[in-house]
């Protein structure tokens, strides 16, 4: 195979038996089916809709688009990310956008300019890639991060001690593909570029690029959301 196929819609809509098991399943035990409708109607329009837009960005190749993009990005996983605090959040908007504009912008800096080394330095199709890749990571890190803080402070546990156990949590998904990659998985960058002919070799290398970047992301945007969240739990615990 030197090329992905396209996927006929019929044959794509078989993917969705194990989805309709799953849902029939969260109905039997009656938990969050409409939930889950709506997440996976949700996740087709967007995808869907973002084949399109991709299509027309790549062809522009804009600075100023491939900036709007990412900045929408930055802001959909920072709103996503708070999705497990109860506190309200609008009060925390702020405090994960900064945490995955810094933990996620800087690593996308190094990759994009340090180590792939783009001309032009907004190449539309890797850095709205590896951005996606790597906000992505950072908002599902701060979010496991989020949770398991309130649910520390909610049991009077110390904030420094709920800290450290929220930090932990917030990398046990990562560093379990970490343990994984290459015995269990092999990741989705490394699947692509073997499905389209590149070369393994070749392929392992990116991989482990994207397996350091996405350590990093989910690391540093959650220790920087810890930090910055602590007077809003220390202020709810005292009242």
């Amino acid at each position: 195979m030197n090329a992905i196929e396209l996927i006929p819609f019929p044959k794509l809509a078989l993917a969705f038996l194990p989805v309709a098991i799953v849902i029939v399943i969260l109905w039997k035990w009656k938990t969050g089916f409409k939930n889950s409708i709506y997440a996976m109607a949700r996740m087709v329009i967007q995808l869907l809709l973002i084949g399109y837009a991709l299509t027309f960005i790549f062809g522009t190749q804009s600075s100023w688009m491939v900036l709007a993009v990412l900045s929408v990005m930055l802001l959909s996983a920072s709103w996503i990310s708070l999705r497990t605090i109860e506190m309200k959040r609008i009060h925390l908007i702020s405090k994960s956008f900064i945490a995955i504009l810094v933990g996620g912008g800087s690593i996308l800096f190094v990759i994009t300019q340090g180590v792939l080394e783009l001309q032009p330095w907004h190449l539309a199709h890797y850095m709205i890639s590896l951005a996606g890749m790597i906000f992505a990571n950072a908002m599902n890190s701060i979010s496991l991060a989020g949770e398991r803080l309130q649910s520390e402070i909610s049991r009077n546990e110390p904030y420094e001690k709920a800290r450290l156990t929220a930090f932990q949590a917030s990398l046990i998904p990562i560093t379990n593909s970490l343990f994984a990659v290459g015995l269990v998985s092999l990741p989705g960058m490394m699947t692509g570029q073997i499905l389209s002919g590149v070369s393994p070799f070749i392929a392992v290398r990116y991989q482990i690029m994207v397996m350091c970047m996405m350590f990093g992301s989910a690391g540093i945007s959650s220790a920087i959301f810890l930090h910055l969240v602590r007077p809003h739990f220390e202020k709810d615990k005292s009242t």
